[in-house]
């Protein structure tokens, strides 16, 4: 099997999944773009000397030695640079989310369609353990038919991850209901079997955001001893995360009705002391739940009078190596086993049309009243 040749658009932050591709042996990192010069020099380094880079994306898409690309660029730039990529007549991973808006992201698919080419998204908690073990246990039937769901996401390190530079403006990712709960989303969507309808939202910047100057960064600023997002010392971070641009909301809820009678729930809190997404399902014969900090799933079950009601049940997560969950040297691998081998991946392209849609409709309700907004359907050549 002949090497698949790659470029990264976007080296820093998630460009560090290039590390997997090349040292999964099918693959060969050959070309990067990004607009930092210490973050293209450090790709070069870590790639060695012969690898092209470059600040502009049309250069690296017009090299005929690249056949595919993964865009781990800021959000706001999927759309632009995944469709351009298409056209060009690379293969694509595309970080989630796949763009930050609706229409963003139906031009991609329209350029996808067009291509001949694979398009994936980057929903890697489709690949972390716990993830997929409830995914079987639902599957399985051993909470029987699956009724309602749930998600609590406590983004503990929110001011460090959200609020300290880009994801902090509607302009940049519409919201965190779009931008941070994509990958929750999905996995609701995923693990229930369909796609909502139908959301409400509720929510609004409590914490973060303020009157301080746009321009003030940790470094420069008289509070740095008392803020507590300036911690810790020593690594003062790009932006004021109470400056006056922030727009985002720090704490969301979202109703949602699903496309097969499922109803389910999910919470954003971008401000409490831990971090960790806990997940439940209920089903007329039972309940599923993960407890992230103890590395267990948890099943309970219904006196059904059947052997699904012998006892309930605790799945011990196995250890795991690499990042998020070990889930990205896996992500990789099956954008790998898309391009050469013709399978069908796990994160697929209308999940990930459908999560942002989800979010979109998600920040319209919340910032509205909390109407309910209809979730549009994905083109019909998709469906």
């Amino acid at each position: 099997m002949d090497k698949l040749r790659m470029g990264i658009i976007g080296v820093g932050g998630r460009g560090g999944l290039s590390r997997h591709w090349q040292e999964s042996g099918r693959a060969e990192i050959v070309a990067g773009c990004d607009v930092s010069d210490k973050e293209l020099a450090a790709f070069k380094e870590q790639f060695g000397p012969k690898v092209f880079v470059t600040k502009g994306c049309r250069e690296l898409l017009a090299r005929d030695d690249v056949q595919a690309v993964a865009i781990t660029s800021p959000d706001f730039t999927h759309e632009e640079y995944a469709t351009a990529a298409l056209e060009a007549g690379k293969h694509v991973f595309c970080e989630k989310p796949l763009a930050i808006t609706i229409e963003g992201c139906d031009r991609i698919l329209g350029a996808w369609r067009e291509s001949g080419k694979s398009l994936m998204v980057g929903f890697n908690m489709r690949y972390m353990r716990d993830i997929r073990t409830m995914k079987e246990m639902v599957e399985s039937g051993a909470i029987g038919e699956l009724k309602a769901a749930w998600c609590r996401h406590f983004v503990g390190a929110g001011g460090d991850f959200y609020y300290h530079d880009w994801h902090a403006t509607r302009k940049n990712t519409t919201g965190l209901l779009l931008q941070k709960a994509s990958h929750d989303l999905d996995v609701l969507h995923w693990i229930c079997g369909g796609y909502a309808t139908k959301v409400a939202a509720m929510g609004k910047l409590m914490y973060f955001g303020g009157n301080k100057p746009n321009t003030l960064t940790c470094d420069t600023c008289a509070e740095w001893d008392t803020c507590l997002e300036a911690q810790p010392k020593g690594h003062p971070r790009p932006m004021c995360a109470f400056r006056k641009e922030v727009d985002v909301e720090d704490h969301s809820m979202v109703l949602m009705e699903l496309d097969n009678g499922v109803q389910a729930s999910y919470l954003q809190c971008h401000f409490t002391p831990d971090y960790q997404r806990n997940y439940t399902f209920i089903g007329t014969e039972g309940r599923l739940e993960n407890f992230p900090h103890e590395d267990v799933v948890r099943l309970w079950t219904r006196d059904t009078r059947s052997w699904k009601s012998y006892a309930n049940r605790t799945y011990t997560i196995k250890p795991f190596r690499g990042g998020h969950g070990g889930a990205d040297s896996v992500i990789c691998v099956d954008f790998l086993d898309m391009v050469q081998l013709g399978k069908q991946p796990i994160a697929t392209a209308l999940a990930g049309r459908m999560s942002v849609a989800t979010g979109v409709a998600a920040s319209q309700s919340l910032r509205n009243g909390s109407v309910p907004v209809e979730v549009p359907p994905p083109p019909a050549w998709l469906r």
